[in-house]
């Protein structure tokens, strides 16, 4: 048993569970705007079970995926799976667990979150293998943690909205923006690997300025939230404050010095999705 709690803390270190954070309150800011109140206790909580299964299948299968590429990246080279900390079989059962944890929440919330959520793993599971064959697996991504929102939504309603879509996409776009400025860091080894991303294809300029107008697509989208939900100026004034956080983040990354990427993925795409998350909740609750 203490060899059991030992593999899976190291596990839990491997896939960065505590970086749940990114997507969960995005998860429920969907919530909030589907119902204009707050979700009952009970959806709540089968949420944050379905988002923890969620992202833990999902980084669980995306380290197994890149273990033999994760060896060869000076980056990546010091992960548990690499360096033989676990073994695959071990990735895989963890992997099995987290999947039939999303999919009991999903069957425990409502039946449409239920068929919906082999699509649900299909979808992450497959973005672990797109930077293989095309660029655009930033998208890919994107679309992975747009899941979050939506499938909050759907989750409270037990139906998909346009206003649902249109907060899946603020996400994606989000998502796709930061994930090309992490991926600045392993421009060459991508280049020299046969590996696809934006940085690789475009070079850091074009990369810098394709990740500032995802980010615009994405206030975009949340402030035209504001036209088609019945929502107040406490939701406007935090999707204000997140544009600053937007314009603050890319001024910590500029073409000729990139020493500052983590800050600006780590540090203030947490503050952004918490900021919001908080904004809307004061709007509904006031």
């Amino acid at each position: 048993m203490p060899t059991v709690v030992s593999k899976f803390k190291i596990i839990l270190e491997m896939i960065k569970f505590e970086h749940t954070i990114f997507a969960l309150p995005f998860a429920f800011t969907g919530a909030l705007l589907a119902l204009g109140e707050l979700p009952s206790l009970y959806q709540a909580v089968w949420i944050v079970v379905a988002m923890i299964g969620a992202r833990s299948a999902a980084m669980g299968f995306n380290r197994w995926a890149d273990r033999h590429i994760d060896a060869e990246n000076p980056r990546t080279k010091a992960r548990a799976l690499t360096l033989g900390l676990v073994s695959p079989a071990q990735v895989l059962a963890f992997i099995i667990i987290s999947s039939a944890v999303l999919v009991l929440a999903a069957y425990m919330l409502n039946p449409l979150s239920f068929t919906l959520s082999p699509v649900a793993l299909m979808i992450v599971f497959f973005y672990s293998y797109t930077k293989r064959f095309t660029f655009l697996a930033h998208a890919f991504l994107g679309l992975a943690i747009s899941g979050a929102p939506m499938g909050a939504w759907i989750a409270v309603t037990g139906r998909f909205e346009f206003p649902a879509l249109i907060l899946g996409l603020a996400v994606l776009f989000w998502l796709l923006g930061f994930d090309i400025l992490y991926a600045l860091q392993d421009m060459e080894f991508d280049r020299t690997s046969g590996l696809h991303s934006i940085p690789q294809r475009f070079g850091v300029r074009t990369s810098l300025w394709i990740s500032r107008a995802a980010h615009a697509v994405t206030m975009l989208c949340l402030f035209s939230l504001f036209q088609l939900l019945p929502v107040g100026m406490l939701y406007l004034l935090g999707i204000f404050i997140a544009l600053g956080l937007i314009v603050y983040e890319h001024s910590l990354v500029r073409e000729t010095d990139l020493s500052k990427l983590n800050i600006a993925f780590f540090n203030m795409n947490g503050y952004i999705s918490v900021t919001i998350f908080i904004f809307t909740l004061l709007d509904v609750l006031l």
